[in-house]
């Protein structure tokens, strides 16, 4: 009688434990965002430019032969400056350091902003070289967020720089 008991005991137990997890595992319902809400992700990694400067003949006829480079860069990078503005308005701005002990890695970011869905005008520039003025990528466009969507600002400089993708 007493093994009975512990075989149903064992069968209550089992399946309190499986209707708990049932429970948890689709209530409460999760929801990242708003059912009215869009994303917007800013995810990118780059590699900021160097500051090459030209060696003088003289340099060069002073150099062994086989070191002869013509230009003479250092080992670590740009930092990168990186502003996003929505409907003419500032959404972001950052300067991105490179990684690396000699500061001579990817500058990378990540940002997620929430928005009610509907029309926009954004904007992104950046500057991978902060010696030079001013920003040498820049993307403009307007964009349509439909509820639950979401846009990727990235960078690939095999297709042309900075792009949204939806």
């Amino acid at each position: 009688m007493p093994k009975a008991v512990a075989i149903v005991g064992q069968i209550v137990l089992y399946g309190a434990f499986a209707a708990f997890i049932g429970y948890f595992a689709t209530y409460p319902r999760y929801r990242p965002i708003p059912d009215d809400a869009a994303l917007i992700k800013l995810s990118m990694s780059h590699l900021g430019g160097r500051e090459c400067r030209k060696r003088t003949p003289e340099e060069l006829e002073n150099m062994p032969r086989n070191m002869r480079a013509p230009l003479d860069c250092p080992r670590h990078r740009s930092d990168i400056k990186l502003e996003v503005d929505l409907d003419g308005q500032p959404l972001f701005s950052t300067i991105m350091q490179p990684t690396g002990l000699s500061k001579d890695g990817v500058s990378t970011v990540y940002k997620r902003f929430q928005l009610k869905a509907g029309s926009y005008r954004l904007s992104v520039r950046m500057n991978d070289n902060l010696i030079n003025p001013g920003y040498n990528h820049v993307k403009e466009e307007q964009i349509t967020l439909k509820p639950a969507q979401v846009l990727v600002i990235d960078f690939n400089p095999d297709k042309g720089g900075l792009f949204f993708r939806q």
